[in-house]
């Protein structure tokens, strides 16, 4: 493993048991009944135990990174969208046009759009090389709104024919990420989204969740942008014979039986290195990192789609300490979604029939997380607001909460 990347892993630590025993405590004391807001509650108490402080935590400046690519596998006819699109999306988040972007222009929320591997070459006048810009009134420096530029390659490799990625382009990809991640702390963010976009990444992504849960092909595969059925028969073809390519077929390379959803827990981060040079993508790469980066960090970070959860889950294998600082947003509806949701063991906050991708989930679960940390930090105790709560304390004896 690269010195770099298991320095950065090192620095992941669990989640704070105190903390979040002193958030759980407070909240039972709040001026309501116990539990009576439910996951807002869980979430608050998550959050607590991200950053060490029971109550009193800002979530106010919010950021999504966004990492961009094209796939090489689409020579296999498993996507139905041109890879023009990827050129012409990436260009639009910086214009805040797209379903991520107009929603972070209305709540305020920044993006960090960064051009990891498109193919086509994006007009000079939407780039830029650094992640920060100064900021006029001589605050803190403000994240960048022009592309970044980190272009790795021209869009990865046909996994068919060769892995995906070199080692080095693996590794370049992750730090990229934690570098987004570097760049966000400096500019005071204390919540992030992960999103993406890059044409052919539904077939990366679901070779990842099948390796790492299990799953079978046919399950996992999804119509992405619209493929047709001879479209979604193909990209289950091409699915299984990737995963039989490079060993990640049937039981796990440690030979050991696991139920599906356990699969990735079976895996060392080297094996797990591996399977994403081979099978997945410069953004996936790059959002594994920006997740691995925040858990170093201590800064809650949300996963968005089927795309976003796989970077997860592939992080997850990598440091398995990384998802005690994810939250999930929206329930995806595309296939292999819930199959890597189960195995990430992150219940989504929501689900409104999304599948769009983008970060387009995470301007929402970032107003639903707001929500949660304001009723910890600004609700008072029962003894604050003057309520009787003699009646509570014989509930509380009889464990009715």
């Amino acid at each position: 493993m690269d010195e770099r990347i298991r320095s950065l892993i090192e620095r992941i630590q669990p989640a704070d048991a105190g903390a979040m025993a002193e958030a759980r405590l407070r909240q039972d004391y709040r001026v309501k009944v116990p539990r009576s807001l439910g996951r807002l509650e869980e979430i608050s108490i998550r959050i607590a135990g991200i950053t060490g402080k029971p109550f009193g935590n800002d979530v106010g400046r919010q950021a999504i990174i966004l990492m961009c690519a094209d796939n090489g596998v689409v020579e296999e006819g498993v996507a139905s969208a041109p890879q023009t699109v990827t050129l012409m999306q990436t260009v639009n988040f910086t214009k805040r046009i797209t379903g991520v972007g107009t929603q972070a222009a209305h709540f305020g929320i920044d993006i960090l759009d960064i051009d990891v591997g498109v193919r086509l070459p994006i007009p000079a006048e939407f780039m830029t090389d650094s992640m920060l810009e100064d900021d006029p009134e001589g605050g803190a420096p403000k994240l960048a709104r022009k592309v970044v530029n980190r272009r790795i390659a021209d869009g990865t490799m046909n996994f068919l024919k060769e892995p995906a990625m070199t080692e080095e382009e693996t590794v370049r990809a992750i730090l990229t990420g934690a570098e987004a991640v570097a760049a966000a702390k400096a500019a005071g963010i204390g919540l992030l989204g992960v999103g993406e976009m890059g044409i052919g990444n539904t077939t990366t992504g679901s070779a990842l969740i099948c390796a790492l849960t299990g799953e079978k092909p046919e399950k996992v595969a999804g119509r992405g942008g619209g493929l047709n059925d001879e479209g979604l028969a193909r990209k289950a073809e091409v699915l299984r014979l990737g995963l039989e390519k490079y060993g990640f077929a049937g039981t796990p390379a440690t030979g050991a039986e696991a139920a599906p959803a356990n699969r990735g827990e079976l895996m060392e981060p080297d094996e797990a290195l591996r399977l994403l040079s081979c099978l997945g993508g410069f953004d996936i790469a790059g959002m594994a990192g920006a997740y691995l980066a925040a858990a170093a960090e201590k800064i809650p970070v949300v996963v968005d789609g089927v795309i976003s959860i796989a970077a997860a889950l592939l992080a997850k294998a990598i440091c398995p300490q990384a998802a005690d600082y994810m939250f999930t947003s929206h329930r995806s509806q595309e296939s292999g979604y819930s199959a890597a949701a189960v195995a990430l063991g992150i219940e989504p906050m929501f689900d409104l029939g999304m599948k769009l991708g983008e970060g387009s989930g995470c301007p929402i679960a970032f107003k639903i997380i707001e929500a949660a940390v304001t009723v910890m930090n600004d609700m008072w105790s029962l003894e604050e607001a003057q309520v009787d709560s003699r009646y509570l304390e014989e509930l509380r004896g009889g464990n009715n909460f």
